[in-house]
């Protein structure tokens, strides 16, 4: 015969630990961001329709050597951009306009700790945008060189500078103009961040401000190592970098949870 002994089986109310609940919130932010339609159009769709087309047909003159090899570094920049800023502004305002950014705020789960598993759900989707665009311009011809530590410092401080913006875009605006603001900022920095369209086909005085951008300094710095082999672009990062601080300095400054 078994004894149960008194409150074994007594539940212990109370929050799970950190580490678990930012986990379960990433995993969940990632979830709903690859069921989104929107959000793959943008995350995956446009990149990839945009590399392959450009690629094969010759629509740009992009310089000397393969197209391909000119137009990848531009397109990792612009699926950064299209993660941590557009997609996450989106949805992140949409949240905040029907009161969820207001109730989670209010469970167990610290603010900073929701912000991470945010932030987690944006270097997901990009590790998988990156393969599957790798895989595509590989089998397009791709021939990438240079350090690959150089790629992924401009990839993490491209994505920090990027999710700040996105953030201090989603907490300060409603979330219709977020929706507004996101797609066009996304189109101006398609055409005039030397994504696609070289930086030299610009007159020198615009070049001077494009430069300054964070869409042109991580799609030049990408190609300065990527297509030429360069070593670290120390002013790519240094753009990125001041980026990064001041968008997110921003975004913690100025957002509104309501």
């Amino acid at each position: 015969m078994t004894t149960t002994v008194p409150g074994t089986y007594t539940p212990q109310p109370g929050a799970a630990p950190l580490p678990r609940m930012i986990a379960a919130q990433a995993a969940l932010e990632t979830k709903m961001l690859l069921r989104n339609g929107e959000q793959l159009l943008l995350t995956v769709v446009i990149p990839t329709l945009l590399l392959v087309l450009f690629s094969s047909v010759d629509i740009v003159d992009t310089g000397k050597g393969r197209s391909v090899d000119f137009l990848t570094p531009g397109i990792l920049a612009l699926a950064v951009m299209s993660t941590a800023f557009t997609g996450q502004a989106i949805a992140t305002g949409f949240e905040r306009r029907y009161g969820v950014l207001k109730r989670l705020a209010s469970s167990p789960l610290p603010r900073w700790g929701l912000m991470t598993a945010k932030t987690a759900s944006v270097l997901v989707t990009e590790i998988l945008q990156i393969i599957l665009l790798t895989a595509i311009a590989f089998a397009l011809g791709w021939s990438p060189h240079g350090n690959p530590l150089a790629v992924l410092l401009l990839l993490i401080l491209g994505t920090a500078a990027f999710s700040g913006l996105g953030l201090l875009m989603a907490g300060t605006l409603k979330a219709e103009a977020t929706l507004a603001a996101a797609n066009l900022v996304f189109l101006l920095l398609l055409v005039g961040g030397g994504v696609i369209v070289p930086m030299d086909k610009y007159p020198s005085g615009v070049q001077d401000v494009l430069g300054l951008l964070p869409i042109s300094a991580l799609s030049d710095g990408l190609r300065d190592v990527l297509q030429h082999g360069a070593g670290m672009p120390w002013g790519d990062l240094g753009i990125l970098g001041v980026w990064a601080v001041v968008g997110l300095a921003a975004a913690g400054r100025f957002f509104r949870w309501e």
